[in-house]
């Protein structure tokens, strides 16, 4: 397979951004998986985990959305601060039907983002908020010198406000949100953005609830509404087996659903293609960003878990679906400004999983940590062989070049010649790869699927040849 490289061509560049997570009141994501308590003998810092906190700051995360998902459009800040033993219970009802004790409310959360040095993504709620709810929160969050809230913030002991980077106007509004119409929910948009105040001097990027995958009317009506008001729309897809009734398991299935998750994967690049073209009718600049604020495998729940935890275990499968959205993603980059894959910790196709005191990188982990060279990197095109099993994308940043590779066949090696620069030299090369379809790793078996070294490439008359293994994930980088 021949593929010549554009390396000294401009490209776009391919936000950061999309390397985004997203952490819910769901399940074990924030209880358990990242808040433990200031008392907790698991080791933390200020009530957080610190094995998680390490592992995240590896990975390099961006930015990081929060409280939802649906949680988002059932959740009353004003509940989540002042001293922990005053706060109001709440049922989480999209999740269990579990008490919440709000221990982890907007003070935890701008602690967790200080801690990883991340970005903030804050989901406003819409559902059952009212407009000056949403307003005080924003106030709350980001007013400097005296105000109502700010003075409430003061209170509860933070002088300075904080940055908010991105702010999302509600969450699946056409489902769990309210189950509105498009043109409903555009009409609540513009009113409810309006009152999400730039009170500090970093503006706030405004994100309208985009359409559930394919319904390409929500987004028309909802950009010919509210275009002019929005700096980004959402866009949700999660990889299935099959039908959404009928979700397959995470272990022990059959090739059948191996192949099928993968191409409910690759549905993403129709997805975007088909949204993009309306969103280039009312906006031809490009200036609205389109963000896939969820995505990842829906799979079945493991075995004597709580349904309404949606914890499943992650696969080499699980990290050939993250290669092949990221690289669609990538494709992208003129359009997708921000992903966050669903979730952080402990749900759905996680990064880490926790229990007690141990915590284990999925499979899922590792590719992003392999990709995160591509962070603001330039994407470079290419063109040449094509293969059914074979992904890639390449990107450059500063003088080296960043080539990441998926071979989601089950049992083929296939050998890969990359031209068209230069003078290269091998900087590293690594990979995860799995004998079975099914490999993951558990707690009694950590390191199962681990970051190795990978030694099939080498560099003969300025090409770039290797052998990439079945079920595997590859980068290499040169210089």
């Amino acid at each position: 397979m021949k593929i010549f490289m554009t390396p000294n061509k401009a490209g776009t560049k391919i936000s950061k951004y999309i390397y985004g997570q997203f952490a819910e009141h769901l399940g074990r994501c924030i209880y358990e998986g990242i808040w433990v308590g200031e008392e907790s003998p698991i080791p933390n810092k200020n009530g957080i985990r610190s094995d998680v906190v390490a592992a995240l700051k590896t990975i390099q995360v961006p930015v990081l959305r929060w409280p939802g998902g649906c949680f988002a459009d059932e959740y009353h800040w004003k509940d989540g601060i002042g001293p922990k033993e005053t706060r109001k219970q709440m049922v989480n009802t999209h999740w269990g039907g579990l008490t919440e004790n709000n221990h982890f409310g907007t003070h935890e959360f701008f602690e967790l983002t200080e801690q990883l040095g991340c970005e903030v993504y804050i989901n406003g709620n819409v559902g059952s908020g009212t407009v000056q709810e949403m307003q005080e929160w924003v106030e709350y969050m980001t007013m400097n010198g005296t105000s109502p809230m700010a003075d409430l913030r003061k209170e509860n002991h933070q002088a300075e406000p904080w940055n908010v980077t991105f702010f999302g106007v509600g969450n699946e509004s056409w489902g769990c949100g309210g189950n509105m119409r498009p043109e409903y929910y555009a009409d609540l948009y513009r009113r409810y953005q309006t009152y999400v105040r730039q009170y500090g001097e970093e503006k706030i990027y405004k994100i309208a609830c985009g359409p559930n995958i394919d319904d390409y009317n929500w987004m028309e009506q909802v950009l010919k509404i509210a275009a002019p008001f929005m700096d980004g729309i959402s866009l949700h897809h999660y990889a299935l087996t099959g039908a959404w009734e009928e979700k397959g398991s995470a272990l022990n299935f059959p090739e059948a659903q191996w192949w099928s998750l993968i191409e409910s994967a690759q549905k993403m690049d129709e997805l975007i293609t088909k949204h993009t073209t309306i969103m280039d009718k009312y906006d031809p600049e490009k200036r609205i960003g389109l963000i896939v604020d969820e995505w990842g495998s829906w799979l079945a729940v493991e075995p004597g878990t709580n349904p309404g935890f949606l914890y499943q275990q992650n696969t080499i499968r699980d990290a050939m679906v993250t290669a092949v959205t990221l690289n669609i993603f990538h494709k992208h980059a003129d359009r997708v400004h921000m992903a966050n894959i669903a979730q952080t910790v402990n749900v759905l196709q996680a990064m880490l999983l926790t229990d007690g005191e141990n915590m284990i990188k999925t499979p899922t982990y590792h590719v992003f940590d392999l990709y995160k060279n591509h962070q603001d990197g330039e994407r470079i095109d290419s063109y040449g062989d094509e293969s059914e099993t074979i992904s890639y994308t390449i990107s450059k940043k500063s003088n080296q070049l960043t080539i990441s590779i998926c071979n989601f066949s089950l049992a083929e090696s296939k050998e890969l010649f990359f031209t068209g620069s230069s003078d290269m030299k091998l900087v590293e090369a690594k990979f995860i790869a799995a004998k079975v379809m099914d490999a993951h790793n558990d707690f009694d078996h950590p390191e199962t699927i681990s970051v190795e070294e990978f030694q099939e490439v080498t560099i003969v008359n300025e090409t770039i040849q290797t052998i990439v293994p079945p079920m595997s994930v590859v980068t290499i980088v040169v210089e």
